[in-house]
């Protein structure tokens, strides 16, 4: 338990059988649960993730492949039946340092936040960062600073936490499933009037690739200009291609 709260990290993994294993090793010793959701990847994802001696981890592998937003709305669907008070997300691409996650979760552990984003821009090694990812997040966090309200800095970052009371308010089902889903997440809580904090967080690149792609920022663009148009959607159910 983490300062008295069970919890759990959720970790969506596509293609990341070489990585896997390392980011499950790292993986502190306060965490309850650990719940990797392999997003239908064609290598041997699932194989590490299965050969992983640690008990703390809960398996779901999605039967097709539904976007990284898909696999941590599972992950998150998953935790709360476990039992979890807080939910951390840690991708499976070994690209988050496990020494930030208590800075992470404590906002939501002392009631100063429901939704926590690391911040790697604030970080002293933020110049880490391949430059294309800093100025292509950048602009994306400038237009979801603009559509949102919200005082987000990062808003690409993957390393997130939620309070257990957050997602039992909020429409999982809702959330863009793909490439956009920090932004759309970002979107929800400023709908419901959450609190959202940051905290930084270290950029963890070494022979990693930044993943963020020219046509990816068009894309994300939309995502946040939709949530913008939509509102609160109405509850439906989660995706079902799912097996643990």
């Amino acid at each position: 338990m983490f300062q008295g709260a069970r919890a759990a990290v959720v970790v969506p993994a596509y293609c990341e059988e070489r990585l896997l294993p390392k980011t499950l090793r790292s993986m502190p010793a306060f965490v309850d649960t650990i719940v990797v959701v392999d997003d239908a990847s064609p290598d041997g994802t699932l194989r590490a993730a299965r050969e992983h001696a640690d008990p703390r981890v809960d398996l779901i592998r999605h039967t097709a492949n539904l976007g990284v937003g898909a696999a941590i709305t599972s992950g998150y669907a998953r935790a709360l039946e476990l039992g979890a008070e807080v939910v951390a997300v840690m991708a499976g691409d070994a690209q988050m340092d496990p020494d930030d996650l208590p800075r992470v979760l404590l906002p939501l552990v002392t009631g100063k936040a429901d939704y926590v984003k690391g911040n790697r821009f604030v970080h002293a090694a933020a110049s880490d960062m391949p430059l294309t990812r800093r100025l292509g997040s950048g602009a994306l966090s400038f237009l979801t600073r603009a559509v949102t309200g919200l005082d987000v800095d990062d808003t690409q970052c993957g390393f997130t936490a939620i309070s257990r009371e957050t997602l039992e308010r909020i429409d999982l089902a809702s959330i863009w499933p793909r490439y956009g889903y920090p932004n759309d997440i970002l979107g929800v809580m400023a709908q419901g009037g959450f609190r959202v904090v940051e905290v930084p967080v270290r950029p963890v690149y070494r022979d990693e690739a930044s993943g963020l792609r020219p046509w990816h920022l068009a894309s994300i663009a939309g995502v946040i200009v939709r949530r913008s148009l939509i509102g609160a959607s109405a509850p439906r159910a989660l995706p079902a291609a799912a097996t643990r």
